[in-house]
């Protein structure tokens, strides 16, 4: 090539793309980071490890246990009772708070593993700002079926398995679809529920999944980290949250 102007077409024998930076150097890779996570899920992942490190390693038992007290949910809040337990406005916040809480490392670490599963195809779809109205929806309808299945009891509940099952819920909505890769088809069309309940694939995965975790409820089965009572009725009601909430918030549907 010439600084000035040519006669004639340019040879592209002259032209180097790699000089021009069109393409990488000849044995060059383009690579992604090994932890290629959204920044919501690599947050909020944080943040559960951070709050039970302090609890377990800052707190005294008795603020620990004033900890459960003020953000764990439990159903006998929303009685007359409720009015005279210690921190009675917990009833606000509690729905969404008892999800920040959790049982044993074990019980945190399960959690995680199933968060980074499906948090992650739900973020790169929907965005930040839908999957985190999943996450809240998911929590409160957790906190919902855990009250309908124990009204006026004292049966307080913690942890993250709601919000990971609405981000189930949700992923399986397009997960589902024959396209299913490495990114869980995360650019490609959902089903619809009418869809996705005549799936052969998808009815195997709810019918296992509702039965793993009814099992499991009643004490027939253990679960990694659980060491008390399985709140099965908060991981339906998660789940259902995120794959009835879905329809909304695809942006591709």
């Amino acid at each position: 090539m010439t600084d000035g102007p040519s006669s004639g077409p340019i040879d592209d024998g002259d032209f180097d793309p790699e000089k021009a930076g069109l393409r990488p150097k000849p044995g060059r890779k383009e690579t992604e980071p090994f932890f290629n996570l959204p920044g919501l899920v690599t947050g909020f992942a944080v943040f559960l490890v951070a709050v039970h490190l302090v609890r377990v390693f800052v707190l005294t038992g008795r603020q620990d246990a004033w900890t459960i007290t003020a953000f764990a949910f439990n159903p006998i809040r929303y009685t007359r009772i409720g009015d005279y337990m210690a921190i009675p406005d917990a009833a606000i916040w509690s729905p969404i708070t008892y999800s920040f809480l959790h049982g044993s490392w074990m019980h945190l670490f399960v959690n995680l593993l199933w968060l980074l599963a499906f948090a992650t195809p739900v973020v790169r779809r929907l965005g930040t700002y839908k999957a985190v109205l999943i996450a809240i929806l998911s929590s409160l309808a957790g906190a919902a079926a855990h009250f309908l299945a124990f009204t006026g009891q004292w049966v307080p509940m913690i942890g993250a398995s709601a919000i990971v099952s609405g981000y189930m819920g949700a992923a399986v909505r397009f997960a589902f679809t024959g396209r299913v890769g490495p990114a869980l088809n995360v650019e490609g069309p959902a089903q619809s529920l009418g869809e996705s309940f005549s799936n052969p694939p998808f009815l195997a995965f709810l019918l296992v999944w509702l039965l793993v975790n009814f099992v499991a409820g009643v004490g027939a089965i253990s679960l990694p980290g659980q060491h008390g009572a399985i709140a099965w009725q908060a991981h339906v009601g998660g789940f259902l949250a995120g794959l009835l909430s879905f329809s909304l918030l695809d942006r591709h549907r």
